[in-house]
Protein backbone atom coordinates (compact mmCIF):
# COMPACT_ATOMS: atom_id res chain seq x y z
CA UNK A 1 0.00 0.00 0.00
CA UNK A 2 1.63 3.56 -1.20
CA UNK A 3 0.81 6.04 1.68
CA UNK A 4 0.08 9.77 1.03
CA UNK A 5 3.18 11.26 0.52
CA UNK A 6 4.02 8.21 -2.62
CA UNK A 7 6.40 5.97 -0.79
CA UNK A 8 4.97 2.92 -0.04
CA UNK A 9 6.94 2.24 3.68
CA UNK A 10 8.13 4.60 6.17
CA UNK A 11 10.58 6.53 4.72
CA UNK A 12 13.68 5.91 7.55
CA UNK A 13 12.91 2.18 7.36
CA UNK A 14 13.67 2.35 3.31
CA UNK A 15 16.56 4.66 3.96
CA UNK A 16 17.75 2.21 6.65
CA UNK A 17 17.28 -0.83 3.94
CA UNK A 18 19.68 1.06 1.49
CA UNK A 19 21.97 2.17 4.03
CA UNK A 20 22.33 -1.62 5.12
CA UNK A 21 23.38 -2.54 1.50
CA UNK A 22 25.64 -0.04 0.97
CA UNK A 23 27.55 -1.06 3.70
CA UNK A 24 27.88 -4.33 2.63
CA UNK A 25 28.18 -3.77 -1.32
CA UNK A 26 31.05 -1.54 0.21
CA UNK A 27 32.59 -4.20 1.83
CA UNK A 28 33.08 -6.10 -0.87
CA UNK A 29 35.61 -4.11 -2.92
CA UNK A 30 38.33 -4.90 -0.65
CA UNK A 31 36.64 -8.06 -0.25
CA UNK A 32 36.90 -8.73 -3.84
CA UNK A 33 40.37 -7.16 -4.05
CA UNK A 34 41.74 -9.49 -1.65
CA UNK A 35 40.61 -12.69 -3.31
CA UNK A 36 41.43 -11.97 -6.64
CA UNK A 37 44.65 -12.54 -5.69
CA UNK A 38 43.88 -16.66 -4.93
CA UNK A 39 40.82 -16.76 -7.75
CA UNK A 40 40.17 -15.20 -11.19
CA UNK A 41 37.23 -13.03 -11.63
CA UNK A 42 35.26 -15.75 -13.47
CA UNK A 43 36.04 -18.58 -10.40
CA UNK A 44 35.17 -16.07 -7.73
CA UNK A 45 32.33 -14.99 -10.00
CA UNK A 46 30.37 -18.38 -10.00
CA UNK A 47 31.45 -19.38 -6.74
CA UNK A 48 29.96 -16.24 -5.18
CA UNK A 49 26.84 -16.74 -7.06
CA UNK A 50 25.96 -20.30 -6.73
CA UNK A 51 26.40 -19.56 -2.65
CA UNK A 52 23.99 -16.73 -3.11
CA UNK A 53 21.64 -18.39 -5.42
CA UNK A 54 21.06 -21.22 -2.13
CA UNK A 55 21.05 -18.75 -0.08
CA UNK A 56 18.28 -16.93 -2.25
CA UNK A 57 16.34 -20.41 -2.99
CA UNK A 58 16.09 -21.49 0.74
CA UNK A 59 14.42 -18.19 2.31
CA UNK A 60 12.37 -18.39 -1.38
CA UNK A 61 10.98 -21.91 -0.05
CA UNK A 62 10.52 -20.81 3.53
CA UNK A 63 9.01 -17.74 1.95
CA UNK A 64 6.82 -19.55 -0.46
CA UNK A 65 7.57 -17.23 -2.86
CA UNK A 66 5.53 -17.29 -6.29
CA UNK A 67 7.06 -18.76 -9.32
CA UNK A 68 7.68 -16.12 -12.30
CA UNK A 69 5.11 -15.67 -14.78
CA UNK A 70 5.83 -17.36 -18.23
CA UNK A 71 4.99 -13.63 -19.60
CA UNK A 72 7.64 -12.00 -17.38
CA UNK A 73 10.65 -14.49 -17.58
CA UNK A 74 12.29 -12.40 -20.49
CA UNK A 75 12.35 -9.45 -17.89
CA UNK A 76 13.91 -11.23 -15.09
CA UNK A 77 16.35 -13.18 -17.58
CA UNK A 78 17.56 -9.29 -18.89
CA UNK A 79 17.86 -8.06 -15.27
CA UNK A 80 20.04 -10.57 -14.06
CA UNK A 81 22.11 -10.79 -17.51
CA UNK A 82 22.35 -7.08 -17.29
CA UNK A 83 22.09 -6.07 -13.64
CA UNK A 84 23.85 -8.54 -12.10
CA UNK A 85 26.00 -10.85 -14.45
CA UNK A 86 27.31 -8.07 -16.58
CA UNK A 87 27.78 -5.80 -13.56
CA UNK A 88 29.63 -8.52 -11.77
CA UNK A 89 31.41 -9.43 -14.55
CA UNK A 90 33.05 -6.07 -15.29
CA UNK A 91 33.34 -5.07 -12.02
CA UNK A 92 35.64 -8.26 -11.09
CA UNK A 93 37.38 -7.83 -14.25
CA UNK A 94 38.02 -4.29 -13.18
CA UNK A 95 39.41 -4.84 -10.02
CA UNK A 96 41.73 -6.46 -11.57
CA UNK A 97 43.26 -3.18 -12.28
CA UNK A 98 42.10 -0.87 -9.95
CA UNK A 99 42.35 -0.14 -6.28
CA UNK A 100 39.03 -0.55 -4.18
CA UNK A 101 38.77 2.80 -3.73
CA UNK A 102 39.38 3.67 -7.39
CA UNK A 103 37.06 1.34 -8.37
CA UNK A 104 33.95 2.63 -5.64
CA UNK A 105 34.42 6.08 -6.63
CA UNK A 106 33.43 5.01 -9.82
CA UNK A 107 30.65 2.73 -9.12
CA UNK A 108 29.16 5.60 -7.65
CA UNK A 109 28.33 7.42 -10.45
CA UNK A 110 25.04 4.88 -11.18
CA UNK A 111 22.88 6.91 -9.91
CA UNK A 112 23.64 9.48 -13.28
CA UNK A 113 22.62 6.67 -15.43
CA UNK A 114 19.70 5.58 -13.05
CA UNK A 115 18.35 8.70 -13.49
CA UNK A 116 18.86 9.25 -16.85
CA UNK A 117 16.94 6.08 -17.43
CA UNK A 118 14.55 6.67 -15.61
CA UNK A 119 14.04 9.93 -17.46
CA UNK A 120 13.93 7.74 -20.34
CA UNK A 121 12.03 4.33 -19.38
CA UNK A 122 10.03 5.63 -16.28
CA UNK A 123 9.38 8.95 -17.31
CA UNK A 124 10.29 10.59 -14.06
CA UNK A 125 10.32 13.99 -14.35
CA UNK A 126 13.76 15.55 -13.47
CA UNK A 127 14.09 19.75 -13.02
CA UNK A 128 16.40 21.04 -15.47
CA UNK A 129 18.69 22.07 -12.60
CA UNK A 130 19.20 18.45 -11.62
CA UNK A 131 20.89 17.69 -15.12
CA UNK A 132 23.46 20.18 -13.74
CA UNK A 133 24.35 17.35 -10.92
CA UNK A 134 24.67 14.96 -13.59
CA UNK A 135 27.44 17.50 -15.32
CA UNK A 136 29.41 17.55 -12.41
CA UNK A 137 29.51 13.73 -11.71
CA UNK A 138 30.90 13.01 -15.43
CA UNK A 139 33.08 15.99 -14.40
CA UNK A 140 34.62 13.82 -12.15
CA UNK A 141 34.65 10.87 -13.86
CA UNK A 142 36.24 11.99 -16.23
CA UNK A 143 39.37 13.56 -13.79
CA UNK A 144 38.88 10.09 -11.95
CA UNK A 145 39.74 8.69 -15.61
CA UNK A 146 42.85 11.08 -16.45
CA UNK A 147 44.50 10.21 -12.72
CA UNK A 148 44.51 6.53 -14.39
CA UNK A 149 45.73 7.44 -17.10
CA UNK A 150 49.10 5.99 -16.72
CA UNK A 151 49.01 2.32 -18.40
CA UNK A 152 47.03 0.70 -20.43
CA UNK A 153 46.02 -1.56 -17.90
CA UNK A 154 44.89 0.98 -16.00
CA UNK A 155 42.65 2.58 -18.61
CA UNK A 156 40.98 -0.62 -18.97
CA UNK A 157 40.12 -0.98 -15.53
CA UNK A 158 38.60 2.10 -15.84
CA UNK A 159 36.39 1.33 -18.90
CA UNK A 160 35.39 -1.97 -17.07
CA UNK A 161 34.07 -0.11 -13.93
CA UNK A 162 31.66 2.28 -16.24
CA UNK A 163 30.37 -0.84 -18.00
CA UNK A 164 29.65 -2.38 -14.65
CA UNK A 165 27.88 1.17 -13.61
CA UNK A 166 25.70 1.09 -16.75
CA UNK A 167 24.64 -2.15 -16.13
CA UNK A 168 23.96 -1.18 -12.84
CA UNK A 169 22.27 1.69 -13.46
CA UNK A 170 19.63 -0.05 -15.83
CA UNK A 171 19.54 -2.77 -12.80
CA UNK A 172 18.07 -0.59 -10.76
CA UNK A 173 15.17 0.53 -13.30
CA UNK A 174 14.62 -3.27 -14.50
CA UNK A 175 14.34 -4.05 -10.47
CA UNK A 176 11.90 -1.28 -9.91
CA UNK A 177 9.64 -1.87 -12.89
CA UNK A 178 9.75 -6.08 -11.73
CA UNK A 179 8.82 -5.03 -8.29
CA UNK A 180 5.82 -3.45 -9.58
CA UNK A 181 4.66 -6.99 -9.71
CA UNK A 182 6.65 -9.22 -7.70
CA UNK A 183 7.81 -8.87 -4.17
CA UNK A 184 11.22 -7.65 -3.55
CA UNK A 185 12.41 -11.46 -2.67
CA UNK A 186 10.53 -12.31 -6.17
CA UNK A 187 12.41 -10.10 -8.10
CA UNK A 188 15.95 -10.54 -6.40
CA UNK A 189 15.81 -14.20 -6.41
CA UNK A 190 14.65 -15.17 -9.46
CA UNK A 191 16.99 -12.16 -11.61
CA UNK A 192 20.45 -13.49 -9.32
CA UNK A 193 19.31 -17.06 -9.91
CA UNK A 194 19.06 -16.44 -14.05
CA UNK A 195 22.02 -14.82 -13.84
CA UNK A 196 23.48 -17.74 -11.91
CA UNK A 197 23.05 -19.39 -15.34
CA UNK A 198 24.91 -17.14 -16.93
CA UNK A 199 28.06 -17.57 -15.00
CA UNK A 200 28.05 -21.29 -15.29
CA UNK A 201 29.76 -21.38 -18.13
CA UNK A 202 33.01 -20.21 -15.35
CA UNK A 203 32.36 -23.09 -13.41
CA UNK A 204 35.44 -25.44 -14.84
CA UNK A 205 37.63 -22.29 -13.51
CA UNK A 206 36.24 -22.71 -9.86
CA UNK A 207 36.48 -26.65 -10.26
CA UNK A 208 40.25 -25.85 -11.59
CA UNK A 209 41.13 -23.34 -8.91
CA UNK A 210 39.05 -24.98 -5.96
CA UNK A 211 41.17 -26.90 -4.35
CA UNK A 212 44.20 -24.21 -4.09
CA UNK A 213 42.81 -21.77 -2.67
CA UNK A 214 42.81 -21.88 1.15
CA UNK A 215 40.33 -21.85 4.07
CA UNK A 216 40.46 -17.93 4.42
CA UNK A 217 39.95 -17.28 1.10
CA UNK A 218 36.48 -19.41 0.86
CA UNK A 219 35.14 -18.05 4.11
CA UNK A 220 35.29 -14.37 2.21
CA UNK A 221 33.57 -15.70 -0.79
CA UNK A 222 31.00 -17.43 1.14
CA UNK A 223 30.79 -13.89 3.25
CA UNK A 224 30.56 -12.41 -0.46
CA UNK A 225 28.35 -14.84 -1.81
CA UNK A 226 25.98 -14.39 1.83
CA UNK A 227 26.09 -11.27 2.72
CA UNK A 228 26.50 -8.28 -0.38
CA UNK A 229 25.32 -10.91 -3.59
CA UNK A 230 21.91 -12.23 -1.35
CA UNK A 231 21.08 -10.30 1.83
CA UNK A 232 21.93 -7.41 0.07
CA UNK A 233 20.38 -7.42 -3.42
CA UNK A 234 17.47 -8.36 -1.47
CA UNK A 235 17.28 -5.42 1.05
CA UNK A 236 17.93 -3.18 -2.31
CA UNK A 237 15.44 -4.14 -4.22
CA UNK A 238 12.93 -3.82 -1.14
CA UNK A 239 14.07 -0.21 -0.89
CA UNK A 240 13.14 0.29 -4.49
CA UNK A 241 9.59 -0.94 -4.36
CA UNK A 242 8.92 1.28 -1.41
CA UNK A 243 10.75 4.72 -2.18
CA UNK A 244 8.43 7.07 -3.83
CA UNK A 245 10.84 7.80 -6.70
CA UNK A 246 14.31 5.72 -7.75
CA UNK A 247 16.54 8.44 -7.09
CA UNK A 248 15.50 8.62 -3.62
CA UNK A 249 17.27 5.17 -3.07
CA UNK A 250 20.00 5.14 -5.62
CA UNK A 251 21.44 8.29 -4.13
CA UNK A 252 22.64 6.42 -1.08
CA UNK A 253 25.27 4.86 -3.53
CA UNK A 254 27.67 7.65 -3.36
CA UNK A 255 28.16 6.50 0.29
CA UNK A 256 29.53 3.12 -1.16
CA UNK A 257 33.35 4.92 -1.72
CA UNK A 258 33.34 5.95 2.03
CA UNK A 259 33.06 2.42 3.58
CA UNK A 260 35.26 1.03 -0.06
CA UNK A 261 38.07 3.56 0.74
CA UNK A 262 38.11 3.11 4.77
CA UNK A 263 38.24 -0.64 4.98
CA UNK A 264 40.72 -1.34 1.99
CA UNK A 265 43.04 1.49 3.72
CA UNK A 266 43.00 -0.41 6.93
CA UNK A 267 42.71 -3.97 5.22
CA UNK A 268 44.67 -3.68 2.52
CA UNK A 269 46.92 -0.74 2.99
CA UNK A 270 45.23 0.70 -0.61
CA UNK A 271 45.68 4.31 -0.78
CA UNK A 272 45.18 6.46 -4.00
CA UNK A 273 46.42 9.79 -5.68
CA UNK A 274 44.75 13.40 -5.04
CA UNK A 275 43.67 13.91 -8.14
CA UNK A 276 41.47 10.25 -8.02
CA UNK A 277 40.08 11.33 -4.19
CA UNK A 278 39.76 14.79 -5.84
CA UNK A 279 37.65 13.15 -8.66
CA UNK A 280 35.64 11.37 -6.66
CA UNK A 281 34.41 13.94 -4.17
CA UNK A 282 32.96 15.50 -7.49
CA UNK A 283 31.12 12.85 -8.32
CA UNK A 284 29.72 12.56 -5.28
CA UNK A 285 29.19 16.27 -4.83
CA UNK A 286 27.28 15.70 -8.33
CA UNK A 287 25.02 12.97 -6.45
CA UNK A 288 24.18 15.28 -3.63
CA UNK A 289 23.10 18.02 -5.99
CA UNK A 290 21.10 15.77 -8.13
CA UNK A 291 19.39 14.56 -5.35
CA UNK A 292 18.56 18.01 -3.68
CA UNK A 293 17.60 19.36 -7.24
CA UNK A 294 15.61 17.35 -8.80
CA UNK A 295 13.01 16.61 -6.36
CA UNK A 296 9.58 18.20 -7.32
Amino acid sequence: MVNGNGWAAPKWQVFAAALFTICLWGSAFPAVRYVLGIYSPEALLVFRFLLASTTLAVIGVVKKIRLPAVKDLPIFVLGGFVGVFLYMLFSKRGSVHLEAGVGSFIIASTPVFALILSTLILKEKVRPIGWVGVGVSFTGLIIVMVSQTTGLVANIGVLLFLLATVASGLHNIIQRKITRTYTAIEATTYSIMFATMFMLIYLPNLIRELPAAGLAANLLVVYLGIMPGALAYLAWGWALSKAEKTTYVTVFMYLIPLVATVMAYFWLGETFSRLALAGGLVIIAGMIVTNRLTKE
